[in-house]
């Protein structure tokens, strides 16, 4: 049997550490560990309000599509470490850090 091995998410700022299983959404892991994080699309990549930066792990989270990449050009404040929570899966190769915005992004 394989162990399944979890990947550790710490957010800041508040520095909670959560643990994601490969395949997870960012967005999926933030609302498991009770993290109030925007997502008015309900993780369709179609309003940005989930948007945060990735500060560390980027590797370990599935590439930019289209439809997030659409969304992200849309989207005031975006940069290099910009992802969208419900787009972005752990691939489980790397922990992951990242930053809540504290605004909403997505407006």
């Amino acid at each position: 049997m394989k162990e399944v091995s979890m990947t550790t998410v710490t957010i800041s700022p508040g520095g909670e550490v959560l643990e994601a299983a490969e395949g997870m959404s960012l967005l999926e892991v933030l609302l498991k560990g009770d993290i109030k994080i925007p997502h008015k699309c309900d993780g369709k990549a179609s309003c940005g309000s989930c948007h945060i930066f990735v500060q560390e792990g980027r590797k370990g989270l599935t590439k930019i599509a289209r439809e997030e990449n659409e969304k992200l050009d849309s989207i005031v404040g975006v940069g290099s470490k910009s992802r969208l929570a419900c787009q972005a899966k752990v691939l489980g190769t790397e922990n992951i850090k990242i930053e809540l915005l504290g605004f909403g992004s997505g407006l």
